[in-house]
């Protein structure tokens, strides 16, 4: 079954730089991502960070949208193509097919309607059974528990 780990950001982080960080991390790990934002500026806006994110190490990535091969793809509005090992949530919903994934990452920004979408999807994941971990992240430095 799916583990969904929600990353309440309790810091002034912007959450797209939390999301390289996180991103990052899970990458060393050699696990394959898939980044679902709420739109195409937000993805395009992400993908344009990873490039920038480090000077000293790549993290290899695509759109969704251009069909490149890569083990990082980030898209907004259609399913990914094939099965990813990880999906890192930043759209304010559920997708409907996170349950294909072995891990949902819920990103959760600071302000009023992250929170309360946060919190739809908790009870969402929750009423269905799914193994939920809370991760508060206060500081920009490490990842807690991650």
């Amino acid at each position: 079954m799916t583990r969904i780990d929600f990353y309440q950001i309790d810091s002034d982080e912007a959450p797209l730089l939390f999301t390289c960080r996180l991103i990052e991390k899970v990458y060393r790990q050699g696990l394959q991502i898939y980044v679902h934002t709420n739109s195409e500026a937000q993805s395009i806006e992400l993908d344009d960070l990873l490039w920038s994110f480090r000077d000293d190490r790549f993290i290899p990535h695509t759109l969704q949208s251009r069909h490149d091969q890569a083990p990082i793809k980030i898209g907004h509005n259609a399913e990914p193509e094939d099965h990813q090992q990880v999906l890192v949530n930043l759209s304010l919903g559920v997708p409907d097919f996170f349950s294909r994934f072995d891990r949902v990452a819920e990103i959760v920004p600071l302000g009023e309607e992250s929170r309360n979408s946060a919190r739809q999807n908790y009870r969402f994941y929750k009423d269905r059974g799914y193994s939920l971990q809370y991760h508060e992240i206060k500081q920009s430095r490490t990842l807690q528990n991650g």
